[in-house]
């Protein structure tokens, strides 16, 4: 009956009953390929009039996305981040963030002018930006991230040395309304406390006709998993995703699934990068979108006690999804090409 549930949740069916073939998440169609887009405004020569079709999972657990989990606080995922860096490019990339999946997940960006305007928000080490200086001259690329200790990595990488590389916060971008022509941000969202006000900033700082692409982990449906999930970062549903572009303004909103060629498919841990989801805004000036006060202030004291505890527990939590792709490259390696692991 469990194992029945968890595989019947790696099948994504569309609202209105509409079942699109080639989405499915169990069998071993992968082999490193990345799954097909999934176009969220139907086109009216397929139906008559036009309308948004939004996936949904059959088994998406409730959780409130908007409350922090223990290292979704901007102060504990500052520090967690002072101890990654020294490890982040050699320990946690080659699990859960290759060059092959980078640049798959960057397809849909169009980056396709040397001369573009680009923010890479979150941008860290610099990994994803590498991936972006391959169409885009350096100079007109800016580097964003909260970590100072991330972006002393990034600063070393030769191809970036002409990148503009700032501190600053996904949720209140330093750069004016209508600026950049591409707005970047890949593992990033996770560590935002409030999800849709960051995807607002994106719409606000690109210019007319610009496009936002942003790639993040996806909700896990096997329940160790989700209960890691929730204790350590955000792992956002495809439909949340889908629903903060739309709220934000975005038109043109499209998913595209990724994931590391090992796992053939399943999804069932999540993926601390699961898919690349793009939108293209549609008029200029600030998002529609009204929001009240952030999530978090990061002015307001933390009892030391309460901060310690929750960057342990987190901490902890993280442990289990640096071991999930090492157990999933080992069935890749033990279970016989051909059959779903």
């Amino acid at each position: 009956m469990a194992s029945s549930m968890i595989n019947g949740a790696e099948n994504l069916t569309l609202a209105r009953g509409i079942t699109q073939k080639g989405l499915g998440f169990s069998g071993s169609d992968f082999h490193g390929k990345y799954f097909p887009r999934v176009n969220l405004v139907s086109s009216a020569r397929i139906f008559k009039a036009t309308r948004i079709v939004t996936p949904k999972c059959s088994l998406s657990a409730s959780r409130p996305a908007s409350q922090p989990r223990f290292i979704q606080h901007k102060k504990e995922a500052f520090w967690f981040y002072r101890f990654l860096s020294i490890v982040y490019d050699h320990v946690i990339n080659p699990g859960h963030w290759t060059e092959d999946m980078r640049d798959d997940a960057l397809e849909p960006a169009d980056l396709n002018n040397r001369n573009m305007l680009v923010v890479d928000v979150g941008g860290g080490t610099g990994f994803t930006t590498l991936g972006i200086v391959k169409h885009v001259d350096a100079k007109n690329v800016t580097i964003l991230d909260q970590s100072p200790h991330q972006l002393a990595k990034a600063k070393q990488k030769e191809p970036l040395k002409d990148c503009k590389i700032i501190e600053g916060d996904a949720e209140d971008l330093p750069f004016p309304t209508d600026y950049a022509d591409r707005y970047v941000s890949a593992g990033s969202i996770e560590y935002w406390p409030d999800p849709q006000r960051g995807i607002k900033e994106a719409y606000r700082v690109l210019k007319l006709g610009g496009k936002a692409c942003l790639i993040g982990p996806v909700y896990p449906t096997f329940w160790l998993s989700r209960f890691f999930a929730d204790v350590w970062m955000l792992f956002p549903k495809e439909e949340e995703y889908i629903e903060w572009f739309q709220k934000a303004g975005f038109k043109d909103v499209q998913l595209k699934r990724i994931g590391p060629k090992w796992y053939r498919g399943v999804r069932r841990h999540g993926l601390i990068m699961g898919c690349s989801v793009t939108g293209v805004k549609p008029a200029s000036g600030d998002s529609p979108l009204q929001l009240g006060p952030k999530e978090e202030d990061v002015s307001k004291p933390v009892h030391p006690f309460v901060f310690l505890l929750r960057f342990v527990l987190g901490a902890l939590a993280a442990t289990y999804y640096v071991l999930v792709p090492i157990y999933m490259w080992l069935k890749d390696q033990i279970v016989p090409k051909g059959r779903p692991i």
